[in-house]
């Protein structure tokens, strides 16, 4: 059983009264000297030692059960009067939240895009909380918005690489839009596939355009039955909540299979190309390309992809939330070419810039698309104003371009670039790790930092190799996937490292799925001699597992 992680009602309150002395007190400094002095000392600790303070109050994980972790939070009222002072607060994150949160900082959690964040970015992101900017309007962001402008800009060219004069005419126009920051890769997608909907059914006679009239009337004025999507079988679920939000049903965001390589398999796409074409009742709105699978780290074969589209006249869009900045690699730029070509990119921050969470973004080649989703009210966002707000789905939003300007300040595009390129080159050497050892397969090789691998017991390896087809596979690997999924979990609790699992076909030639672990590489502290204790973890505990 847990103890509460909340002070009962009524033990504390006497002594507290919300009233205007206590209420502006508390709004403008620490009620005292000893909230204070707690204050003082652990944001010392965060600010100047934040991985040390991590790694002292944050594990891994703890073992302990999600249902006794709820126990500790059903109080479900609001106390009338202050339930505690500042300095009681703070003991409490640091002694019962911190605790029992995961520590993504570790050189240990090798198991999802999230990881460990620059010392420095904790002092940015307070300051920007200070500031409290909202950007949605100049009037309540000023310099912030001009900044964001321009921090769009580098990204953008960045990305395309247009000539001086582009940027120059556009950096600061009031009247064009390179991108936008989002709260993430989700809204990134939505709003790139929002513009890519809004151009593939403009006005036309008495139809205003289906932002204003409907996706029903958009139909009918088009002559279509339906809108769709097509993207690789390894796209993000996000593509789907667009194909939700958009009206085109998510059902119609059509998975491609793969091929060999686990990119997408043109053939199979220029084949349902032709199919979707045939009574020309189809409209194909975007093909999305993926510069960096979630689950696989693959990419795409964007150049083709963009040929296809160009062929096609549709929109490309290029999801890189994960392998976008991987432009700023001297070594590894070359694994996105082709994304220069892309009508629409999306890239996350909080991946591979290591901003904290939660910010996204997304770019356009041409500077007028986003008028297609541009929206005004009277009392913000005015017709004729330079308001941020306008061209984005989200209304207000913080200033997360001041983040990102500075840390590209501190540490340079060779800074970013060196991170990048050790993830991408501590990946290789874990396949190679994991393919020395006989207890281990690996499934997908590391095309950036994510690659994926399972646990296969000599008995099971045997049997694999001399099944005749892939019916006599089904129940081996089903034995497996228990392995794995035990494994994965009794690491996770044990709390020191971390590996995810997902599923995916071991060969992309099999019809049926496997649960593989997956990994990604993305800690500057993350070696392979950490890696190697990853993996004598594993083996130590198939070994205590005994007979499956």
């Amino acid at each position: 059983m847990v103890p509460p992680l909340h002070t009962p009602p009524g033990e504390t309150s006497k002594e507290l009264i919300a009233d205007w002395n206590s209420l502006h007190r508390v709004f403008i400094r620490p009620e005292d000297e000893n909230s204070r002095k707690t204050l003082v000392k652990y944001m010392e600790q965060i600010l100047f030692g934040l991985h040390d303070f991590l790694n002292r109050h944050v594990g891994v994980t703890e073992e302990i059960s999600l249902a006794q972790l709820a126990q500790g939070f059903t109080d479900t009222r609001i106390n009338k009067e202050p339930l505690k002072r500042l300095a009681d607060v703070i003991e409490d994150i640091i002694n019962d939240i911190a605790p029992r949160a995961v520590n993504v900082a570790s050189p240990y959690f090798v198991g999802h895009m999230t990881s460990a964040i620059p010392f420095f970015m904790v002092h940015l992101k307070a300051i920007t909380a200070a500031l409290n900017q909202n950007v949605i309007k100049l009037e309540t962001s000023k310099v912030l918005s001009v900044l964001e402008k321009q921090v769009l800009a580098k990204i953008h060219r960045m990305i395309y690489q247009r000539e001086e004069a582009f940027y120059d005419a556009h950096v600061q126009n009031i009247e064009t839009s390179l991108g936008g920051f989002t709260t993430g890769g989700t809204t990134a997608n939505i709003t790139a596939l929002w513009v890519a909907r809004n151009l593939s059914l403009p006005p036309k006679n008495d139809f205003s355009g289906i932002e204003e009239d409907g996706m029903a009337a958009a139909l009918r004025a088009h002559d279509l039955e339906r809108m769709v999507i097509l993207v690789s079988k390894r796209g993000h679920f996000s593509l789907k909540k667009a194909g939700g939000i958009l009206g085109i049903g998510n059902r119609n965001v059509i998975p491609v299979d793969v091929d060999g390589d686990r990119g997408i398999d043109l053939e199979k796409l220029e084949t349902l190309i032709h199919d979707l074409k045939k009574t020309g009742k189809t409209k194909i709105m975007a093909i999305v390309g993926i510069a960096g699978a979630t689950e696989t780290g693959v990419i795409d074969p964007l150049p083709r992809l963009a040929e296809i589209c160009e062929e096609h006249k549709i929109h490309f869009h290029v999801d890189a939330a994960w392998g976008g900045p991987v432009l700023l690699s001297e070594k590894y730029a070359g694994l996105v070419r082709g994304i220069e070509r892309a009508d629409s990119v999306t890239i996350d921050c909080h991946k591979q810039f290591y901003m904290p969470m939660t910010a996204g973004m997304v770019y356009f080649k041409d500077p007028k698309a986003m008028d297609k989703i541009s929206y005004h009210a009277r009392y913000v966002n005015r017709r004729g104003s330079v308001d941020l707000g306008i061209k984005t789905l989200e209304g207000s939003r913080e200033a997360n371009s001041l983040i990102l300007d500075s840390a590209l300040k501190i540490m340079g595009s060779r800074g970013f670039g060196l991170m990048i390129d050790h993830g991408i080159e501590t990946a290789r050497k874990f396949a190679q790790k994991i393919e020395s050892r006989p207890l281990f397969q690996l499934i997908t090789r590391p095309r950036l930092n994510i690659l994926t691998y399972r646990v296969v017991p000599l008995e099971f390896r045997r049997k694999l190799e001399s099944a005749t087809d892939e019916e006599e596979r089904i129940p081996i690997d089903a034995r497996l996937d228990e392995i794995n999924i035990h494994i994965q979990r009794i690491q996770r609790e044990a709390g020191k490292s971390f590996v995810s699992r997902t599923r995916l076909k071991a060969s992309p030639r099999d019809n049926h799925n496997v649960v593989v672990l997956r990994s990604v590489i993305m800690n500057p502290y993350t070696t392979p001699d950490i890696l190697d204790q990853i993996l004598d973890e594993q083996e130590a505990i198939l070994k205590d597992l005994g007979n499956f």
